[in-house]
């Protein structure tokens, strides 16, 4: 029995070792394979973290990034340049409209009595001049007419004054002459104010520029302008925003109609914060992505300018460091990169979309205060105003010389 007993305590402890030595295998083995994993792992990340080093060293650092930039245009405010009720509106939002099309028309009724009543009173003021014209002229011939009696009398009076000494002559007949040659001077003088007075209103100009026609002229043409102005039209080409003008509103001068949005210039304004734009100059190459289309499409441009000032300087209420609690906060600072215009023909773009903007600053450009930024000629310059008044010079002609005709025609 202890033979039995001792021979199952051996046996036990041949397998026990048995499995001791295969269980610590199993740990040296597992603890040999984590350990060549962590090592992998170390060498991965330091293999990275050189990678990135390398790559930011030659790459990335040339470039500076913000995600705080949008798509900027010009949104053309269209308003009122009369008084009058809306009775026809031609355009709606979204609609395209092109330069010098009629986009809201006004009744015109109260600017067409506005232009009779200058049509009459150019008319009456040319009458008036003519009329003085005439004054002036009768009154220099009656001058004429009062000079030949003075100088007939004052002949007398000397023959008088010579036959007086051998006594043909009375003192009275004397007396009486000299009171005629008085009074007919006294006349001539009289006549004279007269004429001063015609002549200072006429000026001694012609009639078209006696101040009093030019100042009747110029109130037809202002009445005139009324009239045409009652047409509303576009002044650039563009995309209809915000109308909010319905027919039979009344409107006056500034009261806004409606936006007009060009969208075939187009620019970004990315702000970058203030410690970004060491490097970064006009000239610069930069690469945009609009959230609208993903990172899929990507945008190139150049940087045109920096802005003048930071975002917060214009504010409503600039900030005022010197005064209260003061906390350092990075500002950002706005520069404009522009857009190449097949790239925005190819994918069109909205002012007011989000985007970001990427700048190499590798290469070199010029001086921040030498920007790119110019005024592009079709861009910010309209034509269709030039031609309002075409029409009045003619109409102003046509009542000056028919008023002047019927002024002269005799009665």
């Amino acid at each position: 029995m202890m033979d039995t007993v001792k021979k199952s305590r051996h046996r036990f402890k041949s397998i026990a070792n048995l499995l001791g030595n295969k269980a610590g295998g199993q740990l040296r083995q597992w603890r040999y394979r984590r350990n060549r994993r962590l090592l992998s792992v170390t060498l991965s990340a330091v293999l990275v973290g050189v990678v990135y080093w390398a790559y930011w060293q030659r790459h990335a650092s040339h470039f500076v990034t913000t995600n705080d930039a949008y798509v900027i245009g010009n949104l053309v405010a269209l308003k009122a340049q009369t008084s009058g009720t809306v009775v026809d509106v031609r355009v709606d939002t979204t609609q395209y409209a092109h330069k010098g099309e009629v986009l809201v028309r006004l009744d015109g009724l109260a600017a067409k009595v506005a232009l009779e009543q200058a049509e009459a009173n150019l008319a009456e003021t040319v009458r008036q001049v003519e009329t003085l014209s005439s004054t002036a002229e009768s009154l220099r011939q009656k001058i004429a007419a009062q000079e030949a009696p003075l100088g007939r009398t004052r002949r007398d009076l000397l023959r008088y004054r010579s036959a007086a000494q051998e006594g043909a002559v009375s003192a009275q007949q004397i007396e009486n002459t000299e009171f005629t040659v008085r009074e007919l001077e006294a006349g001539i003088r009289q006549t004279r104010a007269e004429l001063g007075g015609a002549e200072a209103l006429i000026h001694g100009v012609a009639l078209e520029h006696n101040p009093k026609v030019l100042q009747a002229a110029s109130a037809l043409k202002r009445a005139y302008l009324d009239k045409v102005r009652q047409n509303i039209v576009a002044p650039v080409s563009g995309y209809i925003a915000e109308r909010n003008i319905q027919p039979g509103e009344q409107v006056h001068p500034d009261t806004p109609l409606l936006a007009i949005v060009p969208l075939d210039y187009l620019w970004i304004e990315a702000n970058f914060l203030e410690d970004e734009l060491t490097e970064v100059q006009p000239g610069q190459a930069a690469e945009i992505t609009v959230d609208l289309y993903g990172s899929g499409i990507v945008y190139h441009g150049e940087v045109l300018g920096i802005g003048a000032g930071t975002g917060s300087v214009f504010g409503l209420l600039p900030p005022d460091n010197a005064t209260g609690n003061y906390i350092h906060i990075t500002e950002r600072v706005p520069v404009r990169i522009s857009l190449r215009p097949e790239e925005l023909k190819a994918h069109p773009l909205r002012p007011g979309l989000s985007a970001v903007a990427r700048i190499d600053t590798r290469q070199k450009g010029r001086s921040v205060l030498q920007p790119f930024t110019a005024t592009p000629p079709e861009s910010y310059r309209t034509d269709v105003y030039d031609t309002q008044l075409d029409g009045a010079e003619a109409l102003v002609d046509k009542i000056v010389k028919g008023n002047r005709a019927m002024a002269r025609a005799p009665i």
